[in-house]
């Protein structure tokens, strides 16, 4: 049976995540006290104890999401035997948007401390290029891309406005100027959408306002060795694995300025014949998603002490 393990991305965290698994688990504490040293960050107190509005800050719920799905995988592989690891060995992995940086580091294509740096380094520039340019973002229900684009060019008017997420079917997160982004969400309905809803984000991501922090973020990888993925890691540009230590530093950085293609990630790994999935970190963001995908595929999110010890003891 093959099996992928999948992390989420931002909007995933929530005040006190990891708490229980830290108190639980002395393999939490080394992870977080790596992240934090790597990432100059209060981030267990972050975590554990917020405040909300400055977790939710894309500086820093970046860094902090990664560290407990980093820590999540680690008390995982600390607490499955040899053959209960071996039963759920990933055939494949994937993470949304920041979750694919876990996903290679999980498959082996980076340290942590590289990592942390790195995903610390990404939720800088993007704060600061949102900062730099105000734009936003809205969630367009009910269309599929044709439809999306359609929408996209015709609320532009002039202003950047495109698509930044595939997340499912009927799902798609449009980016760009906060004009064209209002006028998107009022013409929606024309257009054929059941609904549109404004996000709660610092800015455009995943579109052509992310160029600077690309380059800043260019900058901070061009000394990085990356290896050879153990696992293959399907990316989100083009939804599509990779292994290729040569290929991770340029999938990364066109991720800011190009879609995310998750529903054809999914798609990807059902058509590779994966059968169990494993959300790895803090939500069921991922998990929720899945759902519009394919209802029926088994999926577990590992997000809790009380998850892990269920999934230890399965069979």
């Amino acid at each position: 049976m093959k099996t992928a393990f999948l992390f989420p991305g931002q909007g995933a965290q929530k005040v006190g995540m990891g708490l229980d698994l830290y108190e639980a688990f002395p393999a939490v504490g080394s992870v977080f006290d790596q992240a934090e040293e790597a990432s100059g960050l209060a981030l267990k107190k972050l975590c554990f104890e917020g405040p909300e509005q400055e977790l939710n800050r894309t500086d820093i719920a970046q860094p902090a999401i990664f560290s407990v799905s980093a820590a999540t995988l680690a008390v995982m592989r600390d607490m499955l035997g040899p053959a209960r690891q071996s039963a759920i060995e990933p055939a494949y992995m994937a993470g949304l948007s920041l979750g694919e940086y876990t996903a290679f580091y999980a498959a082996g294509g980076m340290d942590l401390a590289t990592a942390v740096k790195l995903v610390t380094r990404r939720g800088q520039a993007m704060q600061a290029a949102a900062e730099a340019r105000p734009s936003g973002m809205v969630s367009i229900l009910g269309l599929d891309e044709t439809a999306a684009r359609e929408l996209c060019r015709a609320a532009a008017e002039g202003r950047v406005l495109a698509c930044a997420n595939f997340n499912c079917p009927g799902q798609v997160v449009l980016s760009g100027a906060i004009e064209a982004c209002e006028r998107a969400a009022e013409r929606a309905a024309d257009f054929g959408a059941s609904g549109a809803v404004p996000l709660k984000v610092a800015g455009a991501f995943h579109s052509e306002f992310m160029a600077s922090a690309a380059d800043r973020l260019a900058e901070a990888m061009a000394d990085v060795a990356f290896a050879a993925p153990g696992v293959p890691v399907v990316c989100n540009v083009d939804a599509s694995p990779t292994t290729d230590p040569g290929r991770i530093r340029q999938k990364l950085l066109s991720q800011l300025v190009s879609p995310v293609r998750w529903q054809q990630s999914m798609e990807f790994l059902l058509d590779e014949g994966v059968e169990e999935f494993y959300e790895i970190g803090p939500g069921r963001v991922l998990a929720g998603l899945m759902r519009r995908i394919r209802r029926r595929a088994n999926f577990t999110s590992v997000n809790s002490k009380e998850a892990v010890e269920k999934l230890a003891l399965a069979q």
